[in-house]
């Protein structure tokens, strides 16, 4: 059900606007000034708003130039008694999607709404799509290891050097390739990925260099391979350190000569391709153990990139989990949920096995399941036992004083049985079984407050 909010200083105009808008079946807020009106619109979900531009605080424009520094969607139609061509115009420049002159024509009044929230639908409906069809996110982290490798990108993208991106599964070492191919001299080739993991050892070859007709039994039809296909642009050898040593031998001689042949042929074909290579593997550790080739190791490695887990960069957590929190929202096509700032202490505390995949994997969960706010104590209800696990164990590492940590568990203790008695203490009390006045002590002591 569409969400619409009124904002006017006329208290007569918003309750004869809300009462045809709920007739009509839709849900309606109100706010009676520019900053109040703009307050909601920062911290709810809105499908369309009514921006009365003569208002005090702030006027309607001044809150339609907000929206768009704040990069809101929310088409906006104005209304206003004192119109006239010129602030119509105006209002329409600053990008309000229609004008309306008061009182409102109640057809056109509703013909527009319905228009506007046709609108709206698209606009979530193309973002999807974007996000579905480009698969080159954004590097999302402010941490100095993140701030390193955004450099690094900047820096060698312009190359054609090789590059092999090393780091946990998870991390983003795909989307670090993504990115130095796009800022690279070849983004109008193609990147083309091969996952060395997922391919049987007798046939990456093939995958790689192509066949020729008839060089093996179920090879009925010539096959143009990945080197071939990424010609002019970039190709990208995830987990390269799962490749047998065999096509570990041909790799090495495509990269020195930028010539391939066929399997089951033998004319030689020119390739001009960039190798990003990646792996979670310790790939000096391979080579020790005979398992990948040294001078194959040097011929990657021109730039090592190395990406953190996310347990190395805790404080990119705030900024990843309000990115896939506003991303899935859009997905499932609902309202733009709030991370309390507790509910982010929570999520840090995590130690993540999965890192990035896992923390979106969380967040999608509690996005399907948590109410119009997400809490500390849905991410502590919905984490599994092994992650719980994990948090513990980090919960005792801050501590090196007993004292220290019985006094942080006995505050958050007090706290959540405060919060189940809606902060009574004399109930609270008689449930902790202690005396109400060493109760008040205990909270005065811990600082704690209602939220």
């Amino acid at each position: 059900m569409a969400k619409i909010l009124i904002v006017d200083d006329e208290k007569s105009i918003r309750t004869t606007l809300r009462e045809i808008l709920e007739y009509e079946k839709y849900v309606v807020d109100e706010a009676e000034d520019g900053e109040k009106g703009l307050r909601k619109l920062l911290n709810n979900y809105y499908d369309v708003v009514l921006l009365d531009i003569k208002m005090p605080k702030k006027d309607g424009l001044e809150v339609l130039e907000a929206m768009k520094m704040a990069d809101l969607d929310t088409p906006a139609i104005m209304i206003s008694g004192h119109g006239n061509l010129e602030t119509a115009v105006e209002s329409v420049k600053q990008g309000a999607y229609d004008y309306i002159s008061k009182p409102p024509d109640l057809n056109r009044l509703l013909i527009t709404i319905r228009n506007a929230l046709d609108k709206s639908t698209l606009i979530t409906e193309t973002k999807v799509l974007k996000r579905k069809v480009t698969k080159t996110r954004d590097i999302v982290g402010k941490s100095p290891a993140i701030k390193k490798i955004l450099d690094t990108i900047e820096r060698v993208a312009p190359t054609d050097a090789r590059v092999l991106v090393t780091g946990e599964n998870g991390t983003g070492k795909e989307l670090v390739a993504r990115w130095i191919h796009e800022k690279s001299n070849r983004n109008k080739g193609k990147l083309i990925e091969v996952n060395c993991a997922a391919i049987p050892s007798e046939l990456i070859e093939s995958e790689l260099f192509g066949h020729e007709k008839g060089a093996f039994t179920s090879a009925i039809k010539q096959r143009i391979g990945k080197f071939e296909q990424a010609n002019g642009g970039t190709l990208f050898l995830d987990e390269i350190g799962d490749m047998s040593l065999s096509a570990q031998a041909k790799v090495l001689r495509a990269l020195q000569e930028s010539k391939i042949t066929r399997v089951g042929g033998d004319k030689e074909i020119k390739v001009d391709v960039r190798i990003v290579a990646a792996t979670n593997k310790d790939l000096l550790e391979e080579i020790d153990n005979h398992r990948f080739r040294m001078d194959l190791y040097h011929r990657l490695g021109v730039i090592l990139v190395h990406v953190p887990s996310l347990n190395e960069r805790k404080s990119d957590i705030p900024l990843l989990a309000e990115k896939f929190v506003v991303d899935i929202c859009q997905d499932y096509g609902m309202p733009i949920k709030k991370l309390t700032p507790k509910a982010v202490e929570a999520l840090k505390a995590i130690q993540y096995n999965g890192n990035i995949r896992e923390l979106k994997n969380i967040i999608e969960r509690l996005v399907i399941l948590s109410p119009e706010k997400i809490t500390d104590e849905e991410v502590l209800a919905y984490v599994s036992n092994a992650q719980a696990k994990g948090s513990t164990t980090k919960l005792f590492d801050e501590f090196d004083k007993f004292q220290d940590f019985k006094e942080h568990i006995e505050s958050l203790f007090i706290e959540d049985k405060l919060k189940k008695n809606n902060w009574n203490v004399s109930k609270t009390a008689e449930v902790l079984d202690i005396q109400r006045s060493h109760l008040y002590n205990k909270i005065e002591k811990y600082s704690l407050k209602r939220q």
